[in-house]
């Protein structure tokens, strides 16, 4: 298959990021840390879809309270008033000034969790809307906000609770390859209305 229309840009904190599953992706895929610093997120996000004009970007981070690798609905603009690794935080206290409340995923993640999960891989798979007002939302919604909603966002649990590396990197390229199917599969769709007028 030709990838050239096909990069996958993946980021996040962590070695499991580099797990050697998520290179099994039919893709041409992209893989690269987020430094947990809004400043070099507002930098770092948009060179990145500039650079690989990606199909989609994959922000992955850890949720000391997540249980479960967590799928996100959508990334909030506002509410961010935590101090990054670098105790900095956006005087607006938000992502774009005058962007949306709320932007949400173009990925039916309801579909993509319920995919996984009746794949018996062994890793529980949850949607949630609320990737938590901080770096890891600030991302999203960053991400959001360039590619109209061509992004994703997935929390996992800390490694060992309960998930080893290789079980996590198993998850996260099951639920990337199903983004990509259901991706392609809105493509088709949209590809058979243009041809039928």
């Amino acid at each position: 298959m030709d990838n050239s229309n096909r990069a996958v840009v993946v980021t996040g904190l962590g070695s499991f990021i580099r797990c050697r599953c998520l290179f099994c992706l039919d893709v041409d895929l992209h893989v690269h840390e987020v430094p947990v610093e809004y400043q070099q997120v507002q930098s770092l996000v948009p060179s990145l879809w500039k650079q690989y004009h990606p199909l989609l970007v994959v922000h992955v981070g850890v949720s000391g309270m997540a249980t479960t690798v967590t799928l996100e609905k959508c990334g909030r603009n506002h509410g961010y008033k935590g101090l990054d690794n670098s105790s900095f935080c956006p005087d607006s206290q938000c992502c774009v000034v005058g962007g949306p409340d709320c932007i949400n995923s173009i990925i039916d993640m309801e579909s993509v969790c319920k995919r996984v999960n009746a794949s018996g891989l062994g890793v529980a798979v949850s949607v949630s809307r609320d990737a938590g007002r901080y770096l890891c939302d600030f991302t999203y919604y960053t991400s959001l906000y360039l590619s109209h909603g061509r992004s994703a966002f997935i929390h996992v649990p800390p490694l060992g609770k309960p998930y080893s590396k290789e079980d996590l990197g198993r998850a996260l390229q099951a639920v990337i390859q199903e983004m990509l199917e259901l991706m392609d599969q809105a493509e088709g769709k949209i590809h058979c209305q243009q041809h039928f007028h």
